[in-house]
């Protein structure tokens, strides 16, 4: 149930950039700049914050809200335009922890520690990332200074229930030895409602009810570096993450109607409820080595890094015949399921810069070994005899080993002070084998791919600048997404898994103009091969309308994007604001009419069609008092009707207010997020058959959230290094 409340909740990821944070937090610093100082570099945006107005009693994650081309709609999660996803660097080195211990590092990570922040929208060959994901490169300040600093955080949220959160990071520096540390732990409960219908003219489904699901998360990391002389740095990183779901259930109420033989309507009721337990450990280890070659940048980076990864989730869901009413008359149907998942990794990277006199050249390569044992087991409940017994087609054990190396190598020029340029390329190699024990279903996959990438900018003047950047890149499915479960939401409505998902290929391109260093227009299109999605298909069984999400290949994506951008202050920075207006055409095509797995064939789903669809995204932050310790911040984001690949989704909106005041080292900020409760999902699609389905969700975006932060110590520490792990892609494919 945890991958399917995912699903539903990511369909807005194609709208990333036009949707903020409803916490959106800009605060001012007690120091007097003129403005901020954006750059465009060849590959990057670069956002100088040195001594932005924004930093002083802010964290990092609330700084990045602040930057260009950033945004958040979670609160947790940070998207770049046109990306689903933006993978955080520091000082140039990928983290490789989970989402949750990235947003702890972030909201523990002083911003007055930063000196400059890099967004990099199509990522070149030295990057192993995936396709849709864009870089967010954090680089810290340089000043040296022995001591310890550290900071504390509190949060209390509520929506329909009160959940809360905590962390505590240390940092310490002493001679050669530099530690950064965090413990972050968070308790919560959150709700969703929904109302979905699916059929056609003949035979109709309508659920109505909730999924409520509870989580405690702790976990923590551990950096540590050691100089062993002034060019060469021994670093050790370890993470753990540990995720419990508690309290997790999914009540719906389901209304079956259909024309039987004589051409009459028939109706029947049941209630679907599902209770559900999981538990997941996620433990990281990387060890790294750098020698610098020179001062210019020349360098070598060598990682070794372990990953283990293990999850239990148990199921009990039964189906209930109802009245009309709700009321419970007789029981259907009931069942066990047990789904584990355990993923080993080893992986190495190693990579290669040196900076000649007129370019600099780089290269390296990766390589990574992961295996996947997933036992799922299902049982059902035999209602004659009251025993369970094991059903063989829904129980499989499907195991998955898989082998990547890739080799890159890039140029980067200098031509004067005007132009700049990039050209680089990856060549990856992939070799994977999965196969369901006792069974005739196996996968086997050897391929290459070459994957160009190409970048430059030209710097008109002083106040006008112009770059275009193209790169190509594999999209490969999450572990989980290839372990071929079934995860019901009713009994004839759930998600199925599918170990033959192929990679997409996907190749991006954008053009971005600057003025002024606070103006910009972005122009980006993505296309994408073998593009994946739930695909919902639909079959007719004994008068009951059957609905499959199946995750496969459906066909081609082509998504196109025009932003105009302004980040600016105004009245000596009293007024901050960041807005984006824009307008994007997504357009789909393909037809999928058969499970990848069983064969069985259902009625096409066909994806055709395209839409214009209109966005702003307005942030304000309005300085109250003449000590710039109080601030109101005002944000608003509208996303037009959409088209997306399982339909057309409605227009989207939101509202949020945050009241925040700086005393000294502490902060304490009020957030108050959809305060009109408009961001809802309605999602409406209609096949040519006359096949529809309807999903309509709220997540309960309305509440209030009081956060108390308090930073000690000698704030002017530089950190350990943020290790960039081999494992880095591989763990954000565990989807944790």
């Amino acid at each position: 149930m945890k991958k399917l409340l995912i699903s539903l909740s990511l369909l807005t990821g194609i709208v990333a950039f036009s949707q903020t944070d409803s916490a959106k937090v800009q605060n001012i610093e007690n120091v007097t700049v003129t403005k901020k100082v954006i750059q465009k570099k060849s590959d990057r945006l670069v956002f100088d914050v040195s001594a932005s107005p924004v930093a002083k009693g802010n964290t990092a994650f609330n700084l990045l809200k602040e930057t260009p081309l950033v945004s958040s709609t979670d609160d947790k999660t940070l998207k770049i335009a046109g990306k689903s996803n933006a993978v955080i660097f520091i000082n140039g080195k990928k983290t490789q922890m989970n989402a949750d211990a990235i947003e702890a590092l972030l909201k523990n990570t002083p911003a007055e520690n930063i000196q400059k922040i890099e967004v990099i929208t199509l990522p070149g060959s030295e990057f192993n990332v995936e396709s849709s994901d864009g870089i967010i490169n954090i680089v810290l300040k340089k000043k040296l200074t022995d001591g310890a600093n550290g900071n504390f955080r509190a949060s209390n949220y509520q929506g329909k229930f009160n959940s809360q959160s905590s962390s505590a990071s240390l940092n310490f520096r002493k001679n050669k030895w530099a530690i950064s540390s965090n413990l972050s732990s968070r308790n919560q409960i959150r709700i969703q409602e929904y109302d979905m219908m699916n059929g056609d003219a003949r035979s109709t489904n309508n659920s109505v009810g909730y999924v409520k699901n509870g989580t405690f998360d702790i976990g923590g990391y551990l950096n540590i570096d050691y100089d062993l002389s002034e060019k060469q740095t021994l670093g050790f990183s370890y993470n753990t993450w540990y995720s419990e779901n508690f309290d997790t259930e999914t009540n719906l109420f389901n209304t079956i109607k259909f024309l039987d033989n004589s051409n009459n309507w028939q109706t029947h009721y049941n209630r679907t409820q599902n209770f559900m337990t999981s538990d997941d450990l996620n433990n990281n280890f990387n060890l790294n080595y750098e020698l610098k070659l020179d001062d210019k940048g020349s360098k070598i980076n060598v990682n070794a890094a372990y990953l283990k990864f293990g999850q239990t989730e148990k199921n009990q869901s039964m189906t209930s015949t109802t009245n009309s009413q709700n009321q419970i008359i007789g029981l259907e149907g009931k069942f066990n399921q047990l789904i584990p998942q355990h993923i080993d990794n080893f992986s190495g990277t190693v990579d290669f810069t040196k900076a000649f006199k007129s370019f600099t050249l780089g290269a390296g390569g990766n390589f990574n070994k992961t295996k996947t044992d997933n036992d799922t087991y299902l049982e059902n409940l035999d209602l004659n005899t009251g025993n369970y017994v094991k059903d063989l087609q829904q129980s499989n054990h499907f195991v998955y080993d898989e082998k990547i190396s890739g080799l890159y190598l890039n140029f980067d020029k200098n031509f004067g002070e005007k132009i700049s340029a990039k050209l680089g390329a990856r060549m990856e190699f992939t070799d994977s084998y999965g196969q369901i024990l006792g069974s005739t279903i196996e996968v086997a996959r050897k391929h290459q791919n070459f994957l160009p990438t190409f970048s430059v900018n030209y710097n008109i003047n002083p106040t006008n600048s112009i770059s275009y950047s193209f790169t190509s890149r594999m999209k490969r499915p999450s572990f989980w997404e290839i372990n071929p479960e079934r995860i019901y939401l009713t009994k004839v409505n759930y998600v199925q898994n599918n170990p033959f998902m192929k990679a997409s290929s996907v190749f991006n391109q954008e053009l971005m103009y600057m003025f002024k260093s606070a103006y910009f227009l972005q122009i980006s299109n993505s296309y994408t091969k073998d593009a994946t999605t739930q695909v919902p298909l639909q079959r007719t069984v004994n008068g009951v309308n059957e609905l499959r999400y199946i995750r496969t290949n459906y066909g081609t994506k082509n998504n196109f994007a025009a932003n105009l951008g302004m980040n600016k202050s105004f009245f000596k920075q009293i007024w901050n604001v960041n807005y984006v207006v824009g307008l994007q055409i997504n357009s789909y095509k393909g037809s999928i009419d058969q499970d990848p797995i069983t064969h069985e064939v259902f009625d096409p789903f066909v994806v055709d069609g395209s839409l214009v669809t209109p966005f702003v995204q307005l942030q304000n932050t309005v300085r109250l008092s003449a000590k710039k310790d109080w601030f109101l911040g005002v944000n608003y984001f509208y996303l037009g009707k959409n088209r997306i690949d399982l339909g057309t989704l409605k227009p989207l909106q939101q509202l949020d207010i945050n009241v925040k005041k700086i005393w000294n080292d502490w902060t304490f900020s009020l957030d108050l997020k959809d305060i009109l409760k408009t961001n809802k999902i309605y999602i409406h699609d209609v096949q040519p058959t006359g096949k529809f389905n309807i999903i309509d969700q709220y997540q309960d975006s309305r509440k209030a959230f009081f956060t108390v932060t308090y930073n000690f110590g000698n704030q002017k520490i530089k950190k350990a290094r943020s290790i960039e792990g081999a494992a880095s892609e591989i763990k954000n494919r565990t989807g944790n």
